[in-house]
């Protein structure tokens, strides 16, 4: 700890089943001078049923460029704050990872107090390879740039493990199909509950499950990477390029200087080849 400096503790909270709050979890909130939650309402349920009555105070989305400075500056003048999101680690799909940032910049120290998280519960109960994974978080609400980030992501050969809310998920698995192709697909949601499920099957097929069953709760979607082998890029041969460029109509000097830069080669020993070259031919 920063002598002089409050402590940022971000604190993990069940994802379902309160039984999955740990000790220490309970232990920091109470301990806290400030409980930073992203829905008061909703963290007040779960602090009154852990018998935890600290003040209280909101940081989310739609406040964190403003409230973040305002938690900074408590946390410089020694106050120790304890950070929970809605479910889960704060910090993975949330703004707590803005908030966390901020404080490290600022010399604050942050404590990390696991517990559950509802990507990695989602992804050892798929069946598909956990090593290595890429989590990707939420996709983006438009399509536009969802269609986007699906094309970057289109050749990742590890599992991938993605958040959806229940009103979007259709449509984020008609452009996944569309942009990727039928892959292997885990949709796991309510996980931790009572009503704990987990469709195995593939993109094409979870469409139809979801059909016949509407969905409902927020879902972690797991699947299959990418099995495409991509050819390595071939370079050009650097004196064929500076002719190729020069049939285009980029002058000599100009073509020479460009291949030089892309190639990182001296620019005097591609002239002396072309030259060479040159004198070959006649």
């Amino acid at each position: 700890m920063v002598e002089g400096k409050g402590t940022l503790y971000l604190c993990a909270t069940p994802i379902g089943n309160l039984s999955d709050m740990t000790p220490r979890a309970v232990e920091m909130l109470k301990a806290a001078d400030l409980i930073a939650a992203e829905d008061t309402r909703h963290t007040r349920q779960l602090l009154t049923h852990f018998d935890i009555h600290g003040p209280i105070i909101s940081y989310h989305e739609h406040n964190k460029e403003r409230q973040g400075p305002i938690l900074i500056e408590k946390m410089l003048n020694g106050t120790n704050i304890a950070l929970v999101s809605d479910a889960g680690f704060p910090g993975i799909a949330d703004p707590g990872e803005a908030l966390a940032k901020e404080a490290i910049a600022a010399g604050i120290t942050v404590v990390p107090v696991p517990g559950a998280n509802a990507a990695l519960t989602g992804l050892i109960g798929s069946g598909l390879p956990c090593s290595p994974f890429f989590f990707g978080g939420f996709l983006p609400k438009s399509k536009k740039n969802r269609r986007e980030k699906l094309a970057e992501w289109k050749h990742i050969t590890c599992t991938i493990v993605l958040y959806e809310a229940p009103h979007r998920i259709v449509d984020v698995l008609k452009d996944i199909l569309n942009a990727w192709g039928d892959r292997p697909m885990v949709l796991a949601r309510e996980l931790t509950k009572i009503h704990e499920e987990f469709f195995r099957g593939t993109v094409a097929t979870a469409l139809n499950f979801l059909a016949e069953n509407p969905p409902r709760g927020e879902f972690v979607v797991v699947m299959g990477g990418s099995t495409d082998i991509q050819e390595p890029e071939k370079l050009m041969d650097p004196l064929e390029k500076v002719r190729m460029l020069m049939a285009q109509g980029t002058d000599k000097k100009s073509a020479l200087g460009a291949v030089a830069k892309e190639y990182k080669i001296p620019k005097r020993e591609l002239y002396n080849r072309l030259l060479k070259e040159e004198g070959e031919v006649k």
